[in-house]
């Protein structure tokens, strides 16, 4: 299993990339115009990085790490297990004359043997914890980058929402069926032939294996790992279409018509002490 998943996960994520690279989801503009922006969860939890060394981790193409590097930090390191996705990350970086920002590929779980240690901040976001099955590794992998008072930005889907899912029956008002398990979900074998930045696409490598983890696992870890939670937030939106019911918000988030029904991602910011 640890072989099969791996090679399944990094065979779907190099496939994505030349699909993106074409893809008006990934909007390179704003960044070739000198004003790289995050979406309106992470840039509302992101503060000042002028000066700090940032970790940002499945960094995919690394648009945002190159946001990061844009905004002055001294040195903005991205990470990500997808040699395509370093490839073309890399490429941008040098089209853009970012002196202070390099790539490595790595899995998540070598990254201190790949990046090193003593981090201002942690940056991680959108779609990564899902692609791993020890989220206590995870969080010791933070521990491990930050130096003492460095801290850690991390905003995901919320795992209340990953419950449901489009492809499961459907209530009444149109919104998504049950689909996984909260509690005891294991590891998921997924085949989704469809990229959610282009629909349209047809991936050849369209089996996954993923993984649930829920809220208290993710903070109970990083607590054992020694960080010190500063803040937690829930939040009604997310940066993609999660399902077909949500409509775009003037944040330009895609949330619940009419109520919020339930979160669809969350946002945390934590310190090791």
């Amino acid at each position: 299993m640890t072989q099969d998943w791996r090679s399944l996960n990094r065979a779907n994520w190099d496939e994505r990339v030349p699909v993106h690279l074409g893809s008006r989801f990934y909007d390179r503009s704003h960044l070739r115009a000198g004003a790289g922006r995050l979406d309106a969860i992470a840039e509302a939890g992101l503060g000042a990085v002028a000066g700090l060394r940032v970790a940002h981790l499945q960094c995919h193409m690394g648009d945002d790490t190159l946001c990061l590097a844009q905004r002055g930090a001294a040195e903005v390191v991205g990470l990500d297990f997808s040699a395509p996705a370093i490839a073309a990350a890399t490429a941008f970086a040098a089209e853009l004359r970012l002196t202070n920002t390099h790539f490595i590929r790595s899995d998540l779980y070598d990254a201190p043997a790949a990046l090193g240690d003593g981090y201002d901040l942690v940056f991680t976001s959108w779609g990564t914890i899902c692609w791993l099955p020890d989220i206590h590794g995870w969080a010791r992998v933070i521990a491990q980058l930050l130096r003492p008072g460095g801290s850690l930005l991390f905003a995901e889907a919320h795992p209340v929402a990953l419950v449901f899912d489009d492809a499961a029956p459907a209530d009444e008002q149109g919104r998504p069926g049950w689909d996984v398990p909260y509690f005891g979900a294991g590891s998921l074998a997924i085949s989704e032939a469809r990229d959610y930045a282009e629909p349209e696409a047809q991936l050849s490598n369209s089996s996954t294996i993923q993984w649930l983890h829920s809220l208290s696992d993710i903070l109970g870890a990083l607590r054992i790992a020694g960080l010190r939670l500063e803040w937690l937030k829930e939040h009604p939106g997310c940066p993609w279409r999660m399902f077909r019911s949500l409509v775009r918000g003037p944040d330009g988030l895609w949330t619940w018509p009419g109520r919020a029904w339930l979160p669809l991602a969350f946002s945390l910011y934590a310190t090791r002490p």
